[in-house]
C-alpha cells in the first residue's frame, strides 16, 4: 500500500476540481447539473491494508511511497481509517509485539471493519502456521473481540468466520450485508449509504421488472428489489453468488433470482445465442424487463452488453471509471437521454471518482 497524501484543508477544493474536470471531460453530451455527495474529511474508509516492518524487537505498520524508490514509512495514525479500524490498529499492534508467536515473519494485516461495529483482521505470513498460533490467535481474538484469519503460503486458518455483518441504512430502512475477507465491498461505507438511497430514489415509479448485472454480494439488489415486481441479478464470481443469497435470505427478501453469469453470458442467453444450466428454473421469457441496473468493473461494459442495455426503458449505470463509462454513453445517448447524474466521492484526496447515471430512453 503507498502512503497516501492527507489533507483535510483542501478538501472541498479538491471536491470542486473533480466536478470541474468531469464537466469537462463529459462536455459532449447533454445533462443535467450533476448532484455531489460529499465524503467524511476523516475515518472514512472501512478496509485498508498494511505492511509490517520489523526494526530489532518493535514492530510497526508501513506504507510505501509512491515515487520510484519505494521508502517504507511508519504509520502510527491512520485518518482516513474508520475509527475502529484506528482503535484496533494500537491494540493489535501492542499485542503483536507481545507475542513472537504473532510477530515472527508477519509481513502483512489487512483490516476490515463496519459501520455495525464488527472487524475481521487477516494476519499474513511468511511462514507456516500451527496450532501453537491457532491457539494465540483465539485468545486475541477473543480480548479484541474481533474476528481473526491467518495466512501463509498455500494455507488460510479461519479461527471463527472469514466474514463480517455490515448495517447499512437506505432512506428510513436498514439493510443488513455478509461481507466476506476476499470479496469486494464499497470502502467508504457512508458515502455508499447515499449511493444506495440515491439509486432507490431514482428508480422509484420504473415499475416492471429489473435486469442487474455485476450485482457482487447484492449491494445495490436488496434496496432496489423494493422498487420492482422481480429482479433478474447476475454475478459470475462464486463467492459472491454465494453472499448474495445468503443476503437475500438474511434480509428476507423474496423477489431476487440470482444467475451465475457474466454479463456477456447474460447477454447471449438473452439473444438465445446459447442456453445455460446455470438458467435452469428461470424463464427469462416470464419476466417484464423494463430497467436495468449496471455496475461494471473498471473496464466498462463490453459493446454486446451495452447495446444489450439499450433495450430497456430505464438504464441506470454506476461506473468506478469515468473513462469507460464516456465509451459507454457514446453508444447508450443513441438511444437513451440522461435524466440524472450524481458523483459519489468515495475516495477522498485522489482523483478517482464514482459515478451514478440514469438514462431514459427517446
Amino acid at each position: 500500500m503507498t502512503q497516501t497524501s492527507y489533507t483535510p484543508a483542501e478538501y472541498q477544493a479538491q471536491l470542486a476540481e473533480k466536478l470541474a474536470n468531469f464537466k469537462q471531460d463529459f462536455s459532449e453530451f447533454s445533462f443535467p447539473e450533476p448532484v455531489v455527495f460529499e465524503s467524511t474529511e476523516k475515518h472514512f474508509r472501512m478496509r485498508a491494508e498494511f505492511r509490517i516492518w520489523h526494526k530489532g524487537p518493535v514492530s510497526t505498520y508501513c506504507m510505501y511511497s509512491d515515487d520510484e524508490f519505494k521508502r517504507a514509512y511508519d504509520i502510527t495514525q491512520f485518518p482516513i481509517g474508520s475509527e475502529l479500524m484506528n482503535h484496533l490498529m494500537t491494540e493489535l499492534m501492542e499485542e503483536i509485539n507481545a507475542n513472537e508467536i504473532l510477530r515472527t515473519k508477519l509481513f502483512q494485516i489487512d483490516f476490515l471493519t463496519t459501520l455495525s461495529g464488527q472487524a475481521l483482521i487477516s494476519l499474513i505470513y511468511h511462514r507456516k502456521l500451527d496450532e501453537e498460533w491457532i491457539l494465540v490467535a483465539r485468545e486475541l481474538q477473543t480480548k479484541l473481540n474481533i474476528f481473526v484469519i491467518g495466512r501463509s503460503k498455500g494455507q488460510k486458518i479461519v479461527v471463527e468466520q472469514d466474514f463480517v455483518i455490515e448495517q447499512l441504512t437506505v432512506g428510513n430502512k436498514q439493510f443488513h450485508y455478509q461481507q466476506i475477507e476476499s470479496g469486494f465491498t464499497q470502502p467508504n461505507a457512508r458515502v455508499c449509504e447515499k449511493m444506495l438511497t440515491w439509486a432507490v430514489d431514482k428508480s422509484q415509479g420504473w415499475s416492471g421488472d429489473l435486469t442487474e448485472l455485476y450485482c457482487g454480494n447484492g449491494n445495490f439488489t436488496l434496496p432496489l428489489s423494493q422498487n420492482f415486481k422481480r429482479v433478474l441479478a447476475t454475478e459470475l464470481a462464486k463467492p459472491s453468488v454465494k453472499s448474495a443469497l445468503y443476503n437475500m435470505e438474511l434480509n428476507q427478501i423474496n423477489n431476487v433470482a440470482i444467475a451465475r453469469l457474466s454479463s456477456e453470458d447474460f447477454s447471449q442467453a438473452m439473444d438465445k445465442i446459447r442456453s445455460f444450466n446455470r438458467l435452469d428454473g428461470i424463464d427469462l421469457d416470464s419476466y417484464n424487463f423494463t430497467s436495468i441496473f449496471v455496475d461494471p468493473p473498471r473496464s466498462g461494459m463490453d459493446p454486446h452488453t451495452t447495446s444489450i442495455t439499450q433495450r430497456y426503458d430505464n438504464i441506470m449505470y454506476i461506473s468506478c471509471n469515468p473513462v469507460t463509462l464516456r465509451e459507454n454513453l457514446k453508444t447508450i445517448t443513441q438511444t437513451h437521454d440522461i435524466t440524472n447524474v450524481a458523483l459519489f466521492d468515495q475516495f477522498p484526496y485522489t482523483h478517482h471518482l464514482e459515478v451514478g447515471v440514469t438514462l431514459r430512453k427517446k
